[in-house]
């Protein structure tokens, strides 16, 4: 079994480093067409404490301190992570960054600012505005922060292209599935927890004319008074709009026809000019109004506001009945459950499948209890198999309502793996550890070709890959 520990844990490793630490490196190109200056410039550097070179990346000693802020600030432990882990992640990072360039991996510059708009939405969300984002990375303006965040971002997105293309090509087959599986000792198996597959029927209450006439009114009105100049679009999206992704910074999104929106919403952002503000339309979240800012190439910088129709009394008195008497046809045993989920339930997700939930961390079926959401854990926890919840009213974070029924259509103990009942999860193991060989192979190829340069204490650290060639 320490083998596949080892494996467990190497896989740790990378998920806990791979986001957070590449936001503090810092990348300096050097000009290799005078060898004497570069050779001067890298000495001069050391004395602000540069600590390695890998390629034309170099890193210096507080990039390691800003690492451990990061991992911290993120709510990790840095109790047993050494300063040879961090640099030995980041050379990691910085090789691969360093061979994504030779390999011409495609990065184009609106990625990566697709990427920073996204991220710093988020960031001003969370921090509460763009000069508290500046100031915590100590920048002096938000230019010279955009300037240095899209830097760190082209090289973490060249990272992780380079990384999914080594992988991509590694391929599992049955027979090696079953050749790692019979390598397990057998006290060494691994246990699995219990785990349960659900599904669920939905009806949402359906939403009155009036109600529906109220919001279209309200963002008619909202559009009038920002033509008139007494009102500024992103002000009114703070007030009023209901979307939580998007509130706070004024309804703004940037987004190219790649990018996943609902189609409704895409074919009206792709309809207006610079400038223009839309009529309002509905999508399955409710009604919207969206306003062009810029159109640049592909992209378009946009606001907008949503609003939701009220779901009144009435509405959702009709809709549990509905609900309680598709229960009773199911316990009279008229229909079954996934008949009933396959013809009367609102949801489109689910309906096709009989109502069969999708775990989202995995993308099959099963829900280990141990992680299961705890809102969905609470409305299974008491159900014997083949029980069916009393309707259920559902509130989701924009505040749409929705009555469900729930019933446990399997149940799986904690057990020791079985290769025909887990298969799977072995399988997943099983590429897993090849897919880790196959990266081990690949830095030690790469780390041979590439130059590598380890400076003062750090040569004493004890490595993973072999950066000091030995």
């Amino acid at each position: 079994m320490k083998f596949i520990n080892n494996t467990i844990a190497l896989t740790f490793f990378v998920v806990l480093f791979s986001g957070g630490m590449a936001m503090a490196q810092e990348i300096i190109k050097e000009n290799t067409a005078d060898t004497i200056k570069k050779e001067n410039a890298v000495k001069k550097q050391k004395i602000d404490g540069v600590i390695a070179k890998v390629g034309d990346y170099i890193i210096l000693d507080s990039d390691i301190d800003k690492s451990y802020l990061e991992i911290s600030s993120q709510g990790g432990s840095i109790k047993d992570i050494t300063r040879c882990q961090i640099l030995g992640k980041i050379m990691e990072d910085k090789l691969y960054a360093h061979q994504a360039v030779i390999d011409s991996v495609k990065v184009t510059d609106s990625e990566v600012k697709q990427m920073m708009d996204e991220r710093l939405n988020y960031m001003v969300e969370q921090i509460g505005s763009m000069d508290k984002v500046v100031k915590y990375y100590k920048k002096s303006s938000e230019e010279e922060f955009r300037t240095y965040f899209f830097d760190v971002l082209k090289e973490q997105k060249l990272t992780s292209e380079m990384q999914k293309k080594i992988i991509d090509g590694v391929e599992i087959t049955p027979e090696e599935v079953r050749n790692f599986f019979k390598r397990i000792p057998a006290a060494d198996l691994p246990v699995f927890g219990a785990e349960m597959e659900v599904a669920q029927i939905v009806v949402t209450p359906k939403v009155s004319d009036v109600e529906k006439q109220k919001v279209i009114d309200k963002l008619k009105e909202f559009k009038k008074e920002v033509l008139a100049g007494e009102s500024s679009f992103a002000t009114k999206a703070v007030l009023y709009s209901q979307d939580p992704g998007s509130r706070a910074t004024g309804g703004y999104y940037k987004m190219n026809r790649k990018t996943q929106f609902v189609k409704e919403f895409k074919e009206v952002a792709f309809s207006l000019q610079q400038g223009e503000i839309s009529e309002p339309f509905e999508t399955d979240f409710g009604y919207h109004i969206i306003y062009v800012e810029k159109i640049k190439g592909q992209d378009v910088e946009l606001r907008h506001i949503l609003l939701i129709p009220a779901v009144t009394a009435d509405d959702l008195k009709a809709a549990k009945e509905k609900i309680t008497l598709i229960r009773k046809r199911i316990t009279d045993k008229e229909i079954t459950f996934d008949q009933a989920a396959k013809t009367m339930s609102d949801e489109k997700e689910t309906r096709t499948n009989g109502g069969a939930l999708i775990n989202p961390k995995t993308q099959d079926t099963r829900f280990e209890l141990t992680k299961m959401d705890p809102t969905l854990y609470s409305q299974v926890s008491n159900l014997k198999d083949n029980d069916i919840s009393m309707p259920l009213l559902d509130e989701d974070q924009s505040g749409k309502k929705k009555y469900k029924l729930i019933t446990v259509t399997n149940r799986i103990n904690e057990h020791t793996a079985d290769y025909a009942k887990d298969y799977i999860k072995i399988k997943e193991l099983a590429l897993k550890e090849k897919q880790i060989k196959a990266i081990g192979k690949w830095f030690d190829d790469k780390i041979k070709d590439t130059y590598i340069k380890i400076n003062g204490e750090y040569r004493e650290c004890t490595f993973t890959n072999n950066w000091l060639k030995k």
